[in-house]
């Protein structure tokens, strides 16, 4: 017997939903907000204020007996991050299966990039710390391989209007392989104690979420209960809960069948036209993960108690610090630089004729904002609340600051000029 197509029509928001989702689509304002909550965190935590942040990050709350009494700056790094990994999963698996990853011909020197700016970057990192001989900063090796996603597309809306689009899918193409990157080096070499039962058995409410969002089923009283306890099953194995994220993401489909897909509009003629289910849930749970997810995390991890020009004076002299600073700041736009340029003499690897070397490079150091992801892979390589992690919080803000400085002024510079040659904005 057959069963009529299961498909779902995309409601007309509410006009203040309608403003709030368009807000959230912004570039610019994920990155605004990014911004605002790291500066709010840190001006609260080295202030008269800095007892009670502190006091609100390590509040535990949480059912001890599943092992899920964490803090609340745990939560926010452990549940609020899995949010944002979910929708990176789904935006990976969209351009793996329909988008710029799809064509290896066009991905193939973006992607190659993104190895090289994970790999010199941690070398530099290695090579200070292995010079230094300071026992165990070299387990942060992986801090400055990170490109925040948020930041850097923020700094590129603000600066580089005229700039070829052609940027912009490079910088995304090599931050989307980035993250993937740092979630494989999360799951493999920060993951400490596996209990390989529990993760045995998050196999199973992962697998019931598959079947049902490849059957079209996107109510979310039905699968929240599965992607959380997919979450905390994860969790309890050890490995960082983040990944339970990605892998949710990957089970969703992305081309739009009878079966599985959303009504997203309707063309001139009144056809219904259909979205896949990755866009159509990475376009909901994107304005959650901007809006609040991102920013809460940023709040939470970015409180760093410098210690006025002694205590800085203390963290510039670790070489947890200036091996960030160097990997974000020097070894990230080298490493994307020179593998782009080295490999674009091979046929096999095109740069697109609308974009130059100093366009490559200004990307280059913008990629060298490593926010989210590099705070993130502080607190497992050292510990919360240690005084390395604390080293690297500091690390992580001065090389992003000077990355996007320099980056946003090379890019700024390049604009001006594509304007001044008649470029129409972006």
């Amino acid at each position: 017997m057959s069963q009529t197509p299961r498909t779902t029509s995309r409601l007309a928001p509410h006009e203040l939903w309608r403003g709030v989702h368009a807000t959230a689509q912004s570039d610019a304002v994920g990155g605004a907000l990014l911004l605002g909550a790291t500066v709010v965190a840190l001006l609260l935590a080295n202030t008269p204020a800095a007892d009670i942040y502190t006091a609100v990050r390590d509040f535990t709350v949480g059912p001890h007996a599943l092992h899920l009494d964490l803090t609340i700056g745990e939560w926010a790094a452990d549940g609020l991050l899995a949010i944002f990994f979910f929708v990176v999963g789904l935006e990976l698996k969209e351009e793996f299966v329909a988008g710029k990853l799809r064509d290896p011909r066009q991905a193939a020197l973006p992607i190659a990039a993104a190895f090289g700016g994970v790999a010199v970057p941690a070398l530099v990192f290695a090579g200070i710390a292995i010079s230094s001989d300071s026992e165990g900063a070299l387990r942060g090796w992986a801090i400055p391989t990170a490109t925040d996603i948020a930041f850097a597309v923020a700094v590129l809306a603000v600066v580089g209007r005229y700039l070829p689009p052609a940027l912009r899918v490079f910088l995304l193409t090599l931050a989307i392989v980035d993250d993937l990157i740092a979630i494989t080096i999360i799951a493999v070499v920060y993951t400490q104690g596996l209990q390989l039962q529990w993760l045995l058995l998050a196999l199973v409410p992962l697998a019931a979420f598959a079947v049902l969002v490849q059957r079209g089923v996107i109510t979310w009283w039905v699968l929240a209960p599965l992607g959380v306890l997919t979450w905390a099953l994860v969790h309890a194995s050890g490995i960082h809960a983040t990944v339970a994220g990605v892998l949710l993401g990957f089970t969703v489909p992305v081309v739009a069948t009878e079966r599985a897909r959303v009504q997203s509009s309707t063309d001139e003629d009144g056809t219904p036209i259909y979205d896949g289910l990755t866009a159509y849930l990475a376009d909901q749970w994107g304005v959650f993960t901007t809006l609040v997810a991102v920013p809460v995390f940023a709040f939470f991890s970015a409180g760093v108690t410098v210690g006025g020009l002694e205590g800085f004076r203390t963290a510039m002299q670790d070489p947890i610090t200036l091996g960030i600073i160097a990997g974000l700041f020097l070894g990230k736009p080298i490493g994307i630089t020179a593998t782009a340029f080295l490999l674009s003499r091979l046929p096999a690897f095109q740069l697109d004729d609308s974009l130059r070397w100093p366009d490559i490079i200004g990307m280059g150091f913008v990629a060298g904002v490593g926010f989210t992801v590099s705070l993130l892979v502080g607190e497992l390589a050292y510990g919360a609340a240690s005084v390395a992690e604390e080293h690297v919080k500091i690390g992580v803000l001065l090389g992003s600051l000077v990355s996007a400085l320099a980056g946003g002024g090379v890019l700024a510079m390049r604009s001006r000029a594509a304007k001044a040659a008649g470029a129409q904005p972006a």
